[in-house]
């Protein structure tokens, strides 16, 4: 009879026997946030499965904003796939090519994939986690179908970890329920600082770690999103409040010149 063998040198003999797992684990991506990456310890797994929710019904572009981001720091310059359903396409709209080159992903590196259903899109998932030719995987998941149970958030797991793809799922109006995910997040959108003459600032997001298979503690960040470098980085700070007038500031109309002051410095409308 064979003595026991400990937990930990099971894993690390079952990751020696499946060479994907083990390069998954060793390379570890980070956001770009130092305070983030420190919380979790040095970064993100790849070969694994993330799940981003929004925050809120009125969110769902943060928490696409933040899973892609996830997504293109995970993938390292590699191709990436996104699986999206035809009624969650109708409800938060098409992916518009000059939009994503903007956020910093260049067109010709994605690959998009159409299903018409739930069913249609952890197919198309699975198959993306299993090419090895790939960066990331995303896919949008509308609600809480039942075909998305821990049986499939498991399969995906297992087909990520022996291929080395990362994947995102973005959940959109879904409720709590088990997974198999090693983190799971929860975004919503928060004011920029703008930059020069009030142009609009970068995305900025406050993202919540729900969960995390390591044990780490709930926290939440603010960040933003730098299309430049590919990161998340610290929020810019805002600018300094302008100095109040020293006196009432009479509204300016919407037809016609603005209030004048006469001789006597009395306003009047003309």
């Amino acid at each position: 009879m064979q003595p026991p063998v400990a937990l930990s040198a099971l894993r690390r003999a079952v990751m020696a026997l499946e060479p994907g797992v083990a390069k998954a684990a060793a390379r570890p991506f980070a956001t770009g946030l130092d305070d983030l990456d420190a919380w979790l310890g040095g970064g993100l797994a790849r070969g694994v499965l993330h799940e981003v929710h929004a925050g809120h019904a009125r969110h769902p572009a943060a928490a696409t904003g933040f899973g892609l981001g996830l997504a293109l720091r995970a993938a390292g310059g590699r191709p990436l796939i996104w699986v999206r359903q035809d009624p969650v396409e109708a409800r938060v709209g098409g992916l518009y090519g000059d939009g994503l080159a903007a956020y910093g992903l260049d067109p010709s590196r994605l690959v998009v994939v159409r299903a018409r259903d739930p069913t249609g899109a952890l197919r198309a998932v699975d198959e993306a986690a299993r090419c090895t030719g790939l960066g990331a995987a995303l896919v949008e998941m509308g609600g809480s179908p039942k075909n998305l149970d821990l049986k499939a958030s498991r399969r995906l797991t297992l087909s990520a970890r022996a291929s080395g793809v990362t994947l995102v799922m973005i959940r959109l109006d879904a409720s709590a329920c088990p997974s198999a995910a090693t983190t799971r997040w929860s975004v919503a959108s928060v004011a920029s600082a703008p930059f020069e003459a009030q142009a609009p600032g970068r995305p900025a997001f406050a993202a919540t770690l729900l969960r995390h298979r390591a044990g780490r503690h709930s926290r939440t960040w603010h960040l933003e999103w730098d299309r430049d470098s590919l990161r998340f980085s610290s929020p810019v700070a805002a600018p300094a409040a302008t100095a109040p007038l020293p006196r009432t500031v009479v509204s300016v109309p919407a037809v016609g010149p603005g209030p004048v002051e006469d001789a006597a410095g009395r306003r009047r409308a003309g």
